[in-house]
């Protein structure tokens, strides 16, 4: 008996007047997941979407393929990183921009260097540094990042802002570390020389929300032969600024 034709889809029953019908499919697999998701296997994708099992898994491979979608060791797909990026760059359009912007451009102005605004953003059991905002220096030499990326979590002056001012649960348990982070909380900045590469220097702070909880880590990045200590207090005004207002 020959197969019964596939007609009634999620994706065939709100497909866009005009569109890809395969793109109407791959967008489809990005709905089905729901509040509460953190992976899916490839049955709920099927029976989430009504599309087959075979014509999912060729879609999937195009959204892992542009990082939309990753697959995980158990053989689920969970959200990419690529949907960070984009969600980055979403809220970097939205009102904030009005608050953070100016004070990254003054910062830029007075220091001639590149200047970001960095955020935790939960990325399934842990997190990613997302590069919100970013303010770029008028030097030819300088370090490339645009907003919506995302860099390590782990290196950088940003990124130890974000776990010195973070929760004290992942604070590294290492002696070295927490003298790092101890000495970092106490005198409210950090300032490091070829931590993330070699070639580049940093300096960041921390913005905090009303409620005095975490909100981002403003930071000064440039290449190691213009480090100057004399940024670090421009830094921590811009971060002072912008604290209980974002």
């Amino acid at each position: 008996m020959p197969r019964k034709a596939q007609t009634e889809s999620v994706s065939d029953l709100n497909a866009a007047p005009g569109g890809a019908a395969a793109v109407d499919r791959a967008l489809s697999l990005l709905s089905a997941f729901q509040p509460g998701d953190e992976a899916l296997s490839l049955a709920q994708f099927a029976e989430r979407t009504q599309l087959y099992k075979s014509t999912v898994l060729r879609l999937l491979a195009s959204l892992e393929h542009a990082r939309l979608i990753r697959r995980q060791d158990d053989g689920r797909y969970a959200l990419g990183m690529e949907i960070a990026r984009l969600h980055g760059l979403y809220t970097a359009s939205q009102s904030l921009d009005r608050i953070v912007l100016p004070v990254l451009r003054a910062l830029v102005a007075t220091t001639g260097e590149s200047a970001a605004y960095h955020v935790r953003q939960v990325q399934g059991d842990s997190w990613v540094r997302l590069c919100q905002f970013r303010v770029d220096s008028s030097h030819v030499v300088r370090d490339h990042v645009r907003a919506g990326d995302l860099l390590p979590n782990d290196r950088g002056a940003g990124a130890r802002v974000l776990i010195a001012f973070g929760p004290a649960a992942e604070l590294p348990r290492g002696a070295k570390e927490r003298k790092l982070y101890d000495t970092i909380r106490a005198q409210g900045w950090c300032a490091l020389v070829g931590d993330r590469t070699a070639e580049l220097a940093g300096i960041s702070a921390p913005v905090f929300h009303a409620d005095g909880s975490l909100a981002a880590a403003v930071t000064l990045t440039m290449p190691t032969h213009r480090y100057d200590e004399r940024y670090i207090e421009p830094v921590r005004a811009a971060a002072r600024e912008l604290s209980g207002q974002v």
